[in-house]
């Protein structure tokens, strides 16, 4: 199936392609007010720091609550954004303030500051990322893989109905909370499923989750998250990647493509026949081998044997 067969598929052909804010147009007509963000939050403490930008538990005294807060660095998120010039893409937070779904981090405000930093202020979640269940093999995973991926499953299919493709789906991108509520977090590299977005050439994401038609820069289409969902799933349930980490190497990509993977069973002697083959197609190199929609994805953990 080619990009747009699937596009038609999912959305139809006959819709037509929405006119989304954050185009130069609606910004020269409404820029957003500065925000003082030292007199207005009290940071308590850093949560996390990703390549573009620097996330912060803080105290909102505007809404007499704690919060998420998320400063982008300027210079890196101009960068970005002009790879898209004159293609009407939204900015991070205008993308964010349009999901809503319990699986999503939920995001109350974004703006920009006194320094001319985007920033976004979103809910608190208060749990732990996958990244760090899967690394110490957290027992809130074992025989919760299926329910833990299919709320994910969940998060991606709204984000792909909402004409959106994440292009950064990975554990360090997913927090759990306590009381076992998938989030999916950080929009930062996220893109309208528009054709113009789909076109080769946009190898962002990060290296070890991106498929081979992102590394060969050939055409994508929606199937680059399922892949990197199915990756995803991999680790939940082994610990491990389907191949060796390529520390972001060219050389180590290009052996992901050329090689096969490891087998989960070598990694989880204990995993039934059934699992075995689900992970062995979520990672598929082909994207027409691969589960064609999240949908079809979360049907197919739904139907694998309960844990004994």
């Amino acid at each position: 199936m080619g990009f747009l067969d699937a596009f038609k598929s999912m959305f139809g052909s006959k819709k037509k392609v929405p006119v989304f804010p954050g185009s130069a147009k609606v910004v020269k007509k409404a820029k957003l007010p500065r925000t003082n963000l030292a007199s207005r939050f009290e940071l308590q403490n850093r949560t996390g720091q990703g390549s573009m930008s620097r996330v912060w538990r803080a105290y909102d005294k505007k809404a007499s609550r704690t919060v998420c807060l998320k400063i982008l660095d300027k210079e890196k998120t101009a960068a970005f954004e002009a790879r898209f010039a004159g293609k009407n893409k939204p900015p991070e937070g205008e993308i964010c303030m349009s999901l809503k779904h319990k699986n999503i981090v939920k995001t109350f405000e974004y703006g920009i500051s006194t320094k001319r930093e985007p920033y976004l202020v979103m809910e608190l979640i208060e749990g732990s990322g996958l990244n760090f269940l899967v690394e110490t093999r957290s027992p809130k995973l074992r025989g919760h893989e299926a329910e833990l991926l299919a709320q994910l499953a969940d998060a991606l299919s709204y984000l792909h109905r909402e004409k959106y493709m994440h292009r950064d789906l990975c554990p360090r991108n997913v927090m759990v909370t306590n009381d076992g509520i998938v989030k999916l977090i950080d929009f930062g590299l996220t893109i309208p499923y528009r054709p113009e977005f789909c076109l080769p050439g946009n190898r962002t994401g990060t290296p070890d989750y991106l498929p081979p038609e992102v590394i060969r820069r050939q055409s994508t289409d929606h199937r680059v998250d399922l892949f990197a969902l199915g990756v995803t799933a991999f680790e939940v349930y082994t610990g491990s990647l389907p191949w060796e980490r390529s520390q972001g190497s060219m050389g180590a990509l290009q052996k992901h493509i050329n090689s096969p993977g490891k087998d989960p069973r070598d990694l989880r002697p204990d995993l039934d026949d059934a699992t075995r083959a689900f992970l062995m197609k979520a990672t598929e190199r082909e994207p027409k081998d691969r589960f064609q929609s999240a949908a079809d994805f979360r049907q197919a953990l739904l139907e694998l044997p309960k844990p004994k």
